[in-house]
């Protein structure tokens, strides 16, 4: 057996312990969801037992995650460094494992929120202030943001940032969707 499939083979093995103990899942509830023994289960999770394709499709399922993800070998490239986004006063972080669905922008909010550039748009969006305070325009409603506190909020729902008191650091994870709404708000 090679250094690789060692490495493969044991972090798989970590998978499903973590993944059965984070549902909250005993080694009788998995093995009720498979058909698959509680100490056949047992020597899986610890080394014991051979990892078997047929095992792994049915662990999968009924941890509800992919085989893909279970047996995913961790990328070379763990840090990774943020890209100037043009036409605004952020930065932007691609995440790897699901690009084509989230997007982290820190952002520096300077003005008060302006309701003339208030945009609504498709998308879900999550933001938290890192430092200062952010005001947050839902239609009519006002919403103050302070340090380490965070939103969360439709989309659709007209709004617009702004700051109080100085510049607020602002964390915004926003999906696809969002970020080409905040993409063509800033005209860029």
């Amino acid at each position: 057996m090679s250094q690789g499939t060692t490495e493969l083979d044991d972090l798989v093995r970590k998978r499903l312990r973590a993944l059965r103990l984070a549902q909250g899942l005993t080694l009788d509830d998995l093995a009720g969801r498979t058909h698959l023994s509680a100490s056949t289960l047992s020597r899986i999770e610890s080394g014991g037992r051979r990892l078997a394709l047929d095992q792994l499709v049915g662990l999968s399922r009924a941890l509800d995650t992919s085989l893909d993800e279970l047996v995913a070998m961790q990328g070379e490239q763990v840090v990774s460094n943020p890209v100037k986004d043009h036409g605004m006063d952020a930065l932007r972080w691609q995440m790897r494992r699901s690009p084509d669905t989230v997007i982290l922008r820190r952002r520096v909010v300077d003005p008060p929120p302006d309701p003339a550039r208030m945009r609504a748009h498709t998308g879900q969006e999550w933001l938290v202030v890192l430092s200062g305070t952010l005001i947050l325009q839902l239609g009519a409603q006002r919403h103050r943001i302070t340090q380490d506190q965070s939103a969360e909020f439709d989309t659709l729902v007209p709004h617009a940032f702004g700051a109080e008191g100085g510049p607020a650091d602002v964390l915004l994870v926003v999906d696809r969707a969002a970020g080409r709404g905040h993409h063509d708000e800033d005209g860029g």
